[in-house]
C-alpha cells in the first residue's frame, strides 16, 4: 500500500497530493503542468515536499514532522522516464544489467538479465545499442532495467508520449501483458490522454492546477464525474449551467435555459449547477416515442474525422451541444427528419468547480 499526503509550493500553484493505491495500475491524469510528474519525482526521492509524508508498505520514506527522507536509491522504486533515459553508449544487455550495480554478483547478474531479455521479447538484441532500437525496444529495455529490481512501487511518465499513433496500441498492450507476468507491486501511470488511462488503468486520479478533484474506480468516474473539471479531463463535451433543479416522483427535473430535462433519480450534489452527457452518448430517433428529452435541432456544424462526425446541434433553438456519430450515419440525419434524445440514465450532475 502507497499512502501519500505531502503539499509543495510550485511556480503557478502547490501542489496538495493525498491518496492511497494498492497493487494493480492506478493511472494519473490531467493536463499538462498540473502537477502529476512532480508528484512522481517526490515519490521517487528526486524532489522533496514542504510538508506532509510518503509511507510505502508501512515503511516512510518522507515525513516532514520527524526529518524522515530516505535517499532516492534506498527506496526501492522503479522509474521509467518519458525519454526512457537509457544509456547511449552501453548495450541492450548491459542497460537492463545497470539496473541491478551493485546489488548481485556476476553470475548472479547475468543470469537474471537474461531471464528479462526473453520476457520482455529482446531475444537478439543483447548487443544492440538503444539508437539501433525502435521506440518500442527502447520502452522494453527501460522497463526490464527497472523491472530486475523488483521495485516494491513502479512510476511510468507518461511511457507511450514518445511513440507513433499506431504502434501505440499495441505497445500498450505488450506492456500490460509484462506487467501482469512479471510483476505483482503498486503501479502508478501518469498520463494526459484519457482513453490510454481507460485502457490501461483499473484505478484513476484526476489532477487539476496541483489538486486531486477525484479518485476512484475508472468505471465510476468515467460514469459520473464529480464536477465540471473532472468532467473536461476525462473528456465530456457537452457541460451545461441549470437554472433550477427539483425532486419529482421517480426522477430529478432540472431546466437549461428554459427546456425542462429529466434525469434519473439520483443524490443532488450540494453545489450541483451543471449537468453533462458525453457526445457518444447522445441518440436520434425518426419515431415519435414516450422518451423523456425528444427534441427538435437544427445542425449548425460538422467535423468529420476518420470514423466518426462531430456534429453541433441547436436544441430547440436554444442550447448547443455536441453529437458523436459513425460517419456513414450523417447523410440519413441530414436527409431525413430525426429527433435528438437526451437519455436521462445519460445524464449526470456537476458542481462549479
Amino acid at each position: 500500500m502507497l499512502k501519500v499526503a505531502i503539499t509543495k509550493t510550485l511556480k503557478h500553484f502547490q501542489l496538495n497530493a493525498e491518496f492511497a493505491v494498492g497493487t494493480g495500475i492506478t493511472g494519473i491524469i490531467g493536463p499538462s503542468g498540473c502537477g502529476k510528474s512532480v508528484t512522481l519525482q517526490c515519490l521517487a526521492g528526486l524532489q522533496n515536499p514542504d510538508h506532509g509524508e510518503i509511507l510505502l508498505n508501512g515503511q516512510p520514506l518522507y515525513q516532514s514532522n520527524n526529518r524522515t527522507n530516505i535517499k532516492s536509491r534506498n527506496r526501492n522504486i522503479g522509474y521509467v522516464f518519458q525519454n526512457y533515459a537509457l544509456f547511449p553508449h552501453l548495450t541492450v544487455e548491459k542497460n537492463i544489467e545497470y539496473g541491478l550495480k551493485g546489488k548481485k554478483n556476476s553470475l548472479e547478474k547475468k543470469q537474471i538479465v537474461s531471464n528479462m531479455i526473453e520476457k520482455v521479447q529482446l531475444v537478439g538484441y543483447e548487443e544492440h545499442y538503444p539508437s539501433q532500437l525502435s521506440g518500442g525496444q527502447q520502452q522494453r529495455v527501460a522497463l526490464a532495467r527497472t523491472l530486475v529490481t523488483d521495485p516494491d512501487l513502479l512510476l511510468l511518465d507518461e511511457p507511450f508520449s514518445a511513440l507513433d499513433h499506431h504502434v501505440k496500441h499495441i505497445l500498450e498492450q505488450e506492456l500490460l501483458n509484462i506487467l501482469r507476468e512479471n510483476y505483482s507491486g503498486i503501479v502508478l501511470l501518469v498520463t494526459h490522454n484519457m482513453e490510454e488511462a481507460y485502457r490501461l488503468c483499473d484505478h484513476l486520479i484526476l489532477y487539476d492546477n496541483g489538486v486531486i478533484i477525484q479518485s476512484g474506480k475508472k468505471e465510476e468516474i468515467f460514469k459520473k464525474p464529480v464536477n465540471i473539471s473532472a468532467a473536461k479531463i476525462i473528456g465530456c463535451k457537452n457541460i451545461l449551467p441549470v437554472n433550477s433543479i427539483k425532486e419529482t416522483t421517480g426522477h430529478l427535473e432540472c431546466q437549461v435555459q428554459g427546456i425542462k430535462l429529466r434525469l434519473l433519480k439520483q443524490t443532488i450534489p450540494f453545489k450541483a449547477t451543471h449537468i453533462g452527457i458525453y457526445s457518444e452518448n447522445i441518440r436520434f430517433t425518426k419515431h415519435a416515442t414516450h422518451s423523456d428529452n425528444l427534441f427538435q435541432f437544427t445542425i449548425t456544424e460538422m467535423v468529420k474525422g476518420i470514423h466518426q462526425t462531430n456534429i453541433t446541434l441547436l436544441i430547440e433553438n436554444t442550447f448547443s451541444i455536441v453529437a458523436s456519430i459513425s460517419n456513414h450515419e450523417v447523410d440519413s440525419l441530414i436527409k431525413e427528419n430525426y429527433k435528438v434524445e437526451l437519455s436521462p440514465s445519460f445524464i449526470f450532475l456537476l458542481e462549479n468547480r
